[in-house]
């Protein structure tokens, strides 16, 4: 039997719990964040993309602080309706809605002297939020169908795989409740920004599934790991955890190599299942927007006008010249009227030469 790993030292800057993977500089300053916030009672916020770890690290920092004894509650605030999770936060008393046929203590009440962790929060709706605000600050309410308050003593840690400052300023996201959870900010980088965190969790990963699946593979081919780190990862952590067990489930060896990895490592296209049938306009649309943001790149912040502005180009001139270049017919196929054409060729530098004259 295997030791247990013991909570890291606070000067030390490893992973503070065990199942943390990286020790690359970004989660280094993610590792030292969690220790400094975590003894605090102060709302903490997790940013970062979906499969970047922050439940674990919402974990962390309810285990290192002094409400460690206490509960742990976590709720997905994106996975009920408004009136489901409101009842699922605050609780409801019997009658207060079809269905309720007893009473029921809601997560906050659940969590009294721990922590709840509020993931996906930026999916909650205004009037949900108006009672978020109101714990946060209060640190009471009521529940549903009921008037008697209920006080608890509840650390919030919040996590949204959106920036909240953006969902604030269009208008979807209360401002004040943004700034009541925005006391403390941890941004949990996306795997392809630290690459050097990957030959790390593929070993942990291996380990992991080695022993589940009874099987034997503890080396990774040279070429398999620079294509793992060389990939995108949309889905991140969880997408690379995934990987690693198909590659130790097919592995005919005791070695992870490059044929074991699926097509979209690999830069290919995965195979499709049917009979061959030309793609619909939705196909060839999302296709081609997935094309352009790939070679866009992660940091492009012009994407409109790398995609959207390059397909109205090309369809302009496809267009005018189906017309024979006349611009009447051509403003009518496209639905617009001679004024919006004619300006939509000069911002496009289609209207000099080959546009043709201007006949009826």
């Amino acid at each position: 039997m295997s030791p247990i790993r013991p909570i890291a030292a606070p000067n030390d800057d490893g992973p503070p719990i065990p199942g943390l993977i990286g020790s690359g500089p970004a989660m280094r300053e993610v590792y030292r964040l969690t220790r400094q916030v975590a003894p605090s009672n102060a709302s903490v916020l997790l940013l970062g993309e979906t499969g970047t770890g922050k439940e674990l690290i919402a974990r962390a920092i309810h285990q290192l602080s002094p409400r460690g004894s206490g509960p742990f509650v976590r709720v997905n605030c994106g996975a009920l309706a408004e009136n489901l999770l409101e009842s699922e936060l605050f609780g409801h008393v019997r009658g207060a809605f079809t269905g309720a046929i007893d009473n029921r203590t809601g997560r906050f009440e659940a969590a009294h002297t721990g922590t709840v962790f509020l993931d996906e929060i930026n999916s909650t709706t205004a009037k949900l939020q108006v009672k978020l605000l109101r714990v946060l600050q209060e640190h009471e309410f009521e529940r549903v169908g009921d008037t008697q308050t209920i006080r608890v003593d509840t650390r919030v840690v919040a996590a949204s795989n959106r920036d909240l400052l953006e969902e604030t300023e269009a208008g979807r996201f209360r401002e004040d409740l943004y700034y009541r959870l925005n006391v403390i900010t941890i941004y949990l980088p996306p795997l392809r920004q630290r690459p050097e965190d990957i030959p790390e969790m593929v070993g942990h990963f291996l380990r992991i599934y080695n022993e589940q699946n009874y099987r034997h593979v503890p080396h990774v081919q040279a070429e398999a790991m620079k294509a793992l780190q060389a990939y995108d990862w949309p889905g991140n952590v969880r997408e690379l955890q995934n990987y690693v067990e198909r590659a130790v489930v097919l592995a005919p060896g005791d070695e992870l190599t490059l044929d074991l990895l699926p097509e979209a490592v690999l830069g290919e296209r995965r195979p499709r299942i049917g009979r061959h049938r030309q793609p619909d306009m939705e196909t060839l649309v999302a296709e081609l927007v997935q094309h352009g943001l790939a070679r866009a790149g992660p940091r492009e912040e012009s994407l409109h006008a790398k995609i959207v502005n390059q397909v109205e180009r090309e369809l302009i001139a496809q267009v005018l010249a189906a017309c024979d270049n006349v611009q009447i017919k051509a403003a009518a196929r496209l639905g617009i009227n001679r004024n919006t054409l004619h300006k939509k060729l000069k911002e496009h530098g289609l209207d000099e030469g080959g546009t043709g004259p201007d006949r009826p």
